[in-house]
């Protein structure tokens, strides 16, 4: 038994006619009459009465007809949804996303992707640390990060976005917070908030480097995973923190967003497989790029 098969027993049933089948299906109907013979014999049932006139479904005819319209149309719908993969409109894609972008960038990308890519299944895992969406590239559980470089995995690929500026966030009853700008070496004495440290973090390297070449150690009290921690510790007043700028996007009674002197900045790069050659990725990338530009 052929598709074919069932796509002549399907026409005949239809038009209840040979002849009106044939021409449907653009063949001559005595070939068109000796296969659905074939069929009936290698099925040892009837499907159809034939009389001179017109032609009838037995009942088991008319059960193997509802088969058979399903089994045609999943096949149909099997080669749509494969066509739909290869061009990259169909597909599962995981996001990971450091703190400062999930407030940001993220719900912008998320929402764009939704409607240029409907049926690309999008999931989102937020406030990662850029080690931890590495690894997670590494093994698979991630397809894209928006991370903050360097990133020392010759398996990954990594394309910078753009740089953003760092600023200082201080409690709003802070002696900074009636400044507009403020200069690195002010901070020197602060109690300072920093994303985890020991290799964990890439500002946690950042800021201790920035504030380093101002001629200070910071005075680091707390050191927290997630940027929305770490704007609530501000927030509550133990302490300050260097951030890059979209963290400005996560409003939180009782802090306030200064900026901060010089040309100091941190990278967003959006990182991928190097061997990740899917379709629906590659679109996916080229709609992040397009919404940063």
């Amino acid at each position: 038994m052929e598709l074919r098969h069932l796509r002549y027993f399907v026409a005949v049933a239809e038009e209840r006619h040979f002849g009106r089948a044939a021409a449907r299906l653009h063949m001559a109907q005595p070939p068109l009459s000796q296969q659905i013979r074939r069929l009936e014999s290698e099925l040892g049932l009837q499907l159809l009465r034939r009389t001179t006139r017109r032609v009838e479904l037995t009942p088991a005819g008319e059960a193997y007809l509802l088969r058979a319209r399903q089994i045609l149309a999943a096949v149909s719908s099997a080669a749509g949804e494969a066509q739909r993969v290869a061009a990259g409109l169909q597909g599962r894609l995981v996001i990971g996303c450091v703190g400062s972008a999930t407030y940001s960038l993220l719900p912008q990308l998320v929402r764009t992707l939704r409607e240029e890519l409907p049926e690309v299944e999008v999931a989102v895992q937020g406030e990662m640390l850029a080690p931890d969406q590495a690894q997670a590239l590494a093994d698979g559980r991630i397809d894209l990060g928006l991370l903050r470089p360097p990133v020392d995995d010759e398996s990954l690929r990594v394309d910078v976005l753009r740089a953003d500026r760092l600023i200082v966030a201080v409690p709003d009853g802070h002696r900074l917070a009636s400044r507009r700008r403020i200069r690195l070496p002010e901070l020197a004495g602060e109690d300072f908030v920093m994303h985890a440290g020991g290799g964990r973090s890439v500002m946690y390297d950042t800021v201790l480097a920035r504030c380093r070449e101002a001629g200070f150690e910071p005075l680091i009290r707390h050191e927290v995973s997630e940027t929305s921690t770490l704007v609530t510790f501000v927030a509550a007043g133990l302490g300050i923190a260097v951030v890059p700028e979209p963290v400005s996007e996560l409003l939180v009674p009782g802090i306030a967003y200064r900026a901060l002197t010089g040309p100091a900045s941190v990278e967003l790069a959006a990182a991928t497989r190097a061997d990740d050659d899917a379709p629906h990725l590659a679109r996916a990338l080229a709609v992040l790029k397009g919404l940063v530009r």
